[in-house]
C-alpha cells in the first residue's frame, strides 16, 4: 500500500477553507505535515486559530503557522466578513485548539521542502503572499516540490470580487504574478470550473445530522456561506472553491484540463486578472470536472470526524 503523500496546505481559513480542510484530514491519500495561514478571507491570525479550532474539533494535530498579514506592497483589507463572517468561519463558535508553531509559514514550507523534497505537495486556497516570500528566500523552491495545486484565478469566465478577478489572486496580485512565473509543477483550479460545483442547504442539513460537533459546525458553516450566495446569485447554493481543489491535489476528481502560460495584472481595474498568454511557464488550468464532484467530496468530508483523526 502506497504511503499517503506529504502535503502543505497555505490557507486563509474561511467558510470554503474549512470545508477542504476537513476533507484533506479525511483522505487516506494525503497526510498533512504543516498548515500555514495567510490574510484574505480573515487575518492571518484569525485563519490560525480557526484552523487549530477545526483540528482540534476532528481530533487531529498538524503544525499550524501564521503567516503574512499584509500583501506584497499593501496591507491588509480587512477580510470578507460579509461571505465569511465576522470569524471567517460564519460566526460559528468553535473550541480553542493548540497553540502556534513560532515559525513563520514561508520559513515552515522552506523547512518541509527540505525534509520531504519533491514528495511535498502544495494546496494553496487562499492568496498566495506566503509562497512568493518563500520564493524570495529560496529561488529553487519550484524544482524542490511536487505538485502545487491552487484554488484561484479567472481565465476564461467572470470574476468573483471584481468583473474580472478572483478574490485570492486579487487580493495579491503581485504575489500571484510571482508564483505563476516561478516555474513550479501548477495545477490551477479557477472560477471556470468551481462555480459549476456546488454545495446547497440538503448538504448542510446532512452535515448537521451527522451529529459531531465538527459536522455541526460544517453545517452552520455552509448554511451561513450559501446566505451570501443566495444574496448575489438569487439561488440558495454554494459553490465548492476550495473544497474542489483540495479535492483535486488528492487525485479523486476526474478533471479536463487546459495547458497555458499566465499573465497576471497588477493594477487599475482589472487587477488580479488572469490572462491567458502564449509566453511564459505553464499550468495546467482546470476547466472541467466530473459530475459527481459535489458527490464525492461530501463523502469525504461526511466520512471525517474525531475517530478519524490521526
Amino acid at each position: 500500500m502506497n504511503q499517503p503523500a506529504p502535503v502543505y496546505l497555505d490557507c486563509d481559513t474561511g467558510i470554503d477553507d474549512a470545508l477542504a480542510l476537513t476533507y484533506l484530514l479525511h483522505s487516506s491519500k494525503v497526510r498533512l505535515v504543516g498548515i500555514g495561514t495567510v490574510s484574505g478571507n480573515t487575518s492571518s491570525q484569525e485563519a490560525a486559530a480557526n484552523t487549530q479550532s477545526l483540528l482540534r474539533a476532528h481530533g487531529s494535530s498538524v503544525p499550524v503557522a501564521v503567516g503574512c498579514r499584509d500583501p506584497l506592497g499593501g496591507s491588509y483589507r480587512g477580510g470578507a466578513p460579509h461571505v465569511h463572517g465576522t470569524n471567517g468561519i460564519g460566526d460559528v463558535s468553535l473550541p480553542a485548539g493548540d497553540d502556534v508553531t513560532s515559525e513563520g509559514a514561508p520559513e515552515m514550507l522552506l523547512r518541509l521542502a527540505r525534509e520531504h523534497g519533491t514528495d511535498l505537495d502544495i494546496v494553496a486556497i487562499g492568496p498566495l503572499t506566503n509562497l512568493a516570500h518563500a520564493l524570495s528566500l529560496d529561488p529553487t523552491l519550484p524544482r524542490r516540490v511536487g505538485t502545487l495545486t491552487i484554488m484561484g484565478g479567472a481565465v476564461w469566465a467572470p470574476g468573483n470580487i471584481t468583473g474580472s478577478a478572483e478574490a485570492n489572486l486579487f487580493n495579491d496580485a503581485e504575489a500571484a504574478r510571482q508564483v505563476l512565473a516561478a516555474g513550479f509543477t501548477t495545477v490551477l483550479v479557477p472560477l471556470d470550473v468551481t462555480v459549476a460545483h456546488c454545495f446547497d442547504d440538503g448538504d448542510a442539513e446532512a452535515f448537521t445530522r451527522a451529529g459531531t460537533s465538527l459536522h455541526v459546525a460544517l453545517g452552520a458553516m455552509l448554511h451561513r456561506y450559501i446566505d451570501f450566495y443566495e444574496s448575489v446569485d438569487h439561488v440558495r447554493r454554494a459553490p465548492l472553491h476550495d473544497p474542489l481543489a483540495a479535492a483535486i491535489a488528492v487525485g479523486d476528481i476526474e478533471t479536463v484540463t487546459r495547458e497555458t502560460a499566465l499573465a497576471v495584472t497588477l493594477d487599475g481595474p482589472e487587477q488580479g486578472r488572469t490572462v491567458a498568454v502564449a509566453d511564459g511557464p505553464t499550468v495546467q488550468v482546470v476547466v472541467g470536472a466530473g459530475q459527481d464532484t459535489a458527490d464525492i467530496i461530501r463523502g469525504g468530508i461526511l466520512a471525517a470526524g474525531p475517530s478519524a483523526g490521526r
